[in-house]
Formats: C-alpha cells, sequence, structure tokens
C-alpha cells in the first residue's frame, strides 16, 4: 500500500468530479454526462500525445521536464515538473481543462500557476484553477495591471521555488507593460548542469517575437537584441513560448535573411515537425540568435534588407513589415492579433 499514490488518485478525482460538476451546472445532466466523459477522455489523450512530442522535440536535456498543452487555436501552455520532488506548476493555462487532464494523465498535482501577462488567451483560466486547485499559489508580474487572481506579485529579479529549481522572474515590457518571462534553473545545491529553461510568453517566438502592443521598439532592442535581455541567457537555455507561430515567423525571417543557412535549415525542420503534428518548441537561445531577425537586427545584410539606420530602426521596420507579413486572426473572439 503506498499512501502517495493513494494521495495522488483522491486529489485527481477530486479534480474530476469539480470538473464533472462544472459541466452539470454549464450544460443540464442530461447532456453532460453524454458529453463530459468523450471531453475528458479526448483532452487526456491529447495530453498524452504531448507529453510524446515534448520529449521528441527536446534540443538538449533540460532541468525540468516541461509537457507541452495545446490550448485555443494556437496557444501553449505548460506543465513544469521538478522531477527531484514531483512537485510541479503551469503555465499560462488558458483552458484549465486542459491542462489539469494533461496532468491527471501524467499522475502529477499541479500546485503553483505561471502567468506571463495579462492578455486573456495566457490569463484568462487564472481564476477557474484557483477554483479547481485549493491553495494553488498564483505567480504574476507587480508591473501588470488586470492580472487575474494573482496571489503572489513578482517584481524584477525576484526568485521562488518549484521544489527543487529555482524560478527567477524577469520584466520584460513591451508587448505588455508588465509582461514577464519566467528562467528556471537547477538549485545550485544539486549539483546538475542541465539546461535551464525559459518561458517567454508573448516576448519571443521561435523565429519572432510579439506585437508591440504597449512598448515601442527601444523597449523591444533591449530585450532581444544583441547584448539586450534574452541574448545574455545561457546559449543551452531551453525557449518555450506562448504560441505555434513557427512556420509564418520563418517565412518572415526567409524574406529578410534570405542567404541565412541555419534559418534554410530550420524552415525545413519546422515543416517537417507540423507536417507530422508535432510540436516545433523547444528552441534554444542559440539557435534564436542564429536565424530569429528580431535577435539579429545588428546584422548588416538583415538591416540593408529592410533599409535600416541602426539596430533599433531595424527592430521598428522588422516589426511593421511583420504586422503586415501575417494577417490577424480573423476569429471573433480571438484578442489581441499577435
Amino acid at each position: 500500500f503506498n499512501l502517495t499514490n493513494c494521495k495522488s488518485a483522491i486529489f485527481h478525482f477530486d479534480i474530476f468530479l469539480q470538473l464533472m460538476k462544472s459541466s452539470l451546472i454549464t450544460t443540464g445532466i442530461a447532456i453532460s454526462f453524454r458529453i463530459a466523459s468523450p471531453l475528458f477522455k479526448s483532452t487526456v489523450m491529447s495530453a498524452q500525445r504531448s507529453n510524446t512530442a515534448s520529449t521528441k522535440s527536446k534540443a538538449s536535456v533540460g532541468c525540468c521536464e516541461v509537457i507541452p498543452v495545446p490550448v485555443l487555436s494556437d496557444n501553449y501552455s505548460y506543465i513544469i515538473l521538478d522531477c527531484i520532488t514531483r512537485q510541479a506548476a503551469c503555465v499560462d493555462p488558458a483552458e484549465p481543462s486542459k491542462v489539469i487532464a494533461a496532468a491527471v494523465s501524467n499522475g502529477i498535482e499541479i500546485s503553483s500557476l505561471l502567468c506571463t501577462h495579462k492578455h486573456w488567451d495566457h490569463s484568462g483560466g487564472n481564476l477557474e484553477m484557483k477554483r479547481l486547485i485549493k491553495g494553488i499559489e498564483v505567480y504574476g508580474s507587480a508591473y501588470e495591471s488586470d492580472l487575474p487572481g494573482v496571489t503572489r506579485e513578482l517584481h524584477n529579479g525576484d526568485t521562488f521555488k518549484i521544489g527543487s529549481l529555482t524560478v527567477k522572474n524577469f520584466h520584460a515590457p513591451c508587448h505588455t507593460r508588465g509582461h514577464s518571462v519566467f528562467y528556471i534553473s537547477p538549485s545550485e545545491e544539486s549539483g546538475t548542469k542541465l539546461a535551464p529553461v525559459l518561458f517567454t510568453g508573448d516576448t519571443l517566438f521561435v523565429g519572432g517575437c510579439g506585437r508591440f502592443f504597449e512598448g515601442d521598439a527601444k523597449d523591444m532592442q533591449k530585450i532581444l537584441g544583441e547584448g539586450g535581455l534574452l541574448s545574455k541567457f545561457p546559449k543551452e537555455t531551453l525557449v518555450y513560448c506562448g504560441h505555434e507561430y513557427t512556420l509564418s515567423n520563418l517565412r518572415f525571417a526567409l524574406s529578410v535573411d534570405k542567404k541565412n543557412k541555419a534559418l534554410a535549415s530550420k524552415m525545413e525542420w519546422a515543416e517537417e515537425r507540423i507536417s507530422k503534428g508535432e510540436f516545433t518548441v523547444p528552441s534554444t537561445i542559440d539557435e534564436e540568435r542564429s536565424y530569429n531577425p528580431f535577435m539579429r537586427t545588428h546584422d548588416k545584410e538583415i538591416m540593408e534588407n529592410v533599409g535600416a539606420s541602426d539596430p533599433e530602426d531595424c527592430m521598428r521596420l522588422l516589426r511593421e513589415r511583420k504586422n503586415g507579413f501575417r494577417p490577424p486572426p480573423t476569429k471573433p473572439n480571438r484578442f489581441p492579433p499577435l
């Protein structure tokens, strides 16, 4: 008899009952019993596929297990597991039922939530997660207004623990004024040399970056440009972004950096991944610096191709071009276009 496994089973069954109760309240008894079970089964199956794909997509071994959970139309939520203590957290759980189902299918109990920024497709599940998981700690930026459900506000440089892992919050204002990126590393006492992990929300994507809704090119240059915040992280840092925009981003990158062999290779790789229904996360900081034009604004050829006078001007012109390169989503409930 294993008491730990017993407690875990009770926790997961309680969450399932709460999800069922929510379904009953929303749709009525007669309908909910017909749809709730298939929905729960499908999200668990999706989570299992996610776990498999995330393992295949790792460029190097990270300091924690990361399970991508596809939500909404193209968002990524994530589950973070400290393999030493089995403590776990989630990142931007916009669809709580899918995130919890993924956790249940992997035998994981979520005890904390990391929210990168206020946009509803990242923070919209915070309150429901608090309702479903009693006592969950919700971490979010102290500089972000209207961030729902936060129990602990974070300032730039603040740290906290997920088991043996150390999480450090970095303020990255531009997409929103209070946007956070979360840098996760093993504790010093663990002695492990595994790669750190970075959750970038809508600041850095594979091959691209987020729109400058509440900032400008100067702000993003300080974050992504040569010598900027993210460029200083260890080159092996695994990058998990907030959306599956990789193909669109790389197509745009090729339009301004045609001779880049690393970029052409990444494009070929990404097309193959997507064709197989697999994820394109994570990338690494080293990779992004080799093909992401928003991290290469100092490159003379890119500057010449967009007609920029300096790296900051290059950042501005790249973003303006990208804004028109991919039309915003047409779904009426999809806000904001990223």
